[in-house]
């Protein structure tokens, strides 16, 4: 059953009158599978489940695809609703940046390199979106993917730093079988162009491995993914880079389960990320899942 749609502040606060532990998915909307992994997690942990649907515009810069960014709420409904969402919530602009709009949350710190020093300004406006969403809804508990894995982190400190009364709860990316991070961004690519993009992937792998061999110098590391990106002239990397938990890059590596592997990279015009812990006891192999 298609969740109730929502558009204002207060048919929220309505709708989540009564009992029961509230969970959060918030979306720009084009839901594929890895936002209904969200929901159904989301499902299992909580008695009311609200996704969001809010294209946010200040978290697009200038030239960024925030005009052709896909957009679908009957294709939003069905999958929400299939997953388990009770609740949609699809303010417009205007609800949630009213006229004389002043007020924007920078984290410091992990909002910058790389994704912040490729998008300036993202984050700004990605913890200014998230912020007022946590204090519509007020969930209990919130649900990210980690395949926009600085986003997480910057959530995860503006919600520690400002005593926001929620758990982050991150959910591990999902994978098309052939190992392509999906993404909402997919769409823009030919069945042909996402088979060449799992490139990213395999160079996130490649770091995997030289890390398994017992490679610990980042920048060898780091060369090592650029490596096999260069096989493909139609890459044009943003940065790849081996990071700690609050985002910084280190000479050498350590065995830290919160060390993570990023790429960003153009391909075919559309700029796709990807991230993997460089520590995995199972590393991908193919097939379906996460």
């Amino acid at each position: 059953m298609a969740p109730r749609v929502l558009t204002t502040t207060e048919e929220v606060r309505e709708a989540l009158a009564g009992p029961g532990r509230v969970g959060l998915v918030p979306t720009m909307g084009y839901l594929h599978e890895g936002h209904a992994a969200l929901i159904r997690q989301a499902r299992a942990e909580c008695e009311v489940v609200v996704v969001s649907v809010f294209v946010n515009p200040r978290q697009f810069g200038v030239n960024e695809d925030l005009g052709r960014y896909p957009r679908d709420l009957d294709r939003d409904l069905a999958v929400a609703g299939a997953a388990g969402a009770d609740l949609l919530f699809h303010p417009e602009v205007a609800t949630m940046y009213p006229d004389g709009y002043a007020t924007t949350v920078t984290v410091s710190g992990v909002s910058g390199p790389p994704e912040g020093h490729a998008r300036p300004g993202h984050f700004d406006g990605v913890s200014t979106v998230v912020l007022k969403l946590l204090n519509i809804v007020q969930p209990e508990r919130a649900y990210f993917g980690e395949k926009d894995w600085q986003q997480l982190a910057v959530v995860r400190r503006m919600v520690r730093d400002l005593n926001v009364p929620v758990r982050v709860v991150g959910v591990p990316t999902v994978r098309a079988a052939s190992g392509l991070a999906l993404s909402s961004r997919n769409s823009y690519l030919t069945p042909e162009q996402q088979e060449r993009a799992v490139i990213l992937s395999r160079a996130l792998w490649a770091v995997q491995e030289a890390a398994a061999a017992g490679e610990r110098d980042t920048a060898r590391l780091v060369q090592t993914g650029l490596e096999v990106l260069a096989r493909d002239p139609e890459v044009r990397p943003d940065y790849l880079t081996v990071v700690d938990s609050d985002m910084r890059e280190r000479e050498r590596v350590e065995n830290d389960p919160m060390t993570r592997v990023l790429v960003a990279a153009r391909m075919f015009g559309v700029r796709l990320i990807d991230n993997v812990p460089l520590w995995a006891e199972e590393r991908w192999t193919g097939g379906e899942g996460a």
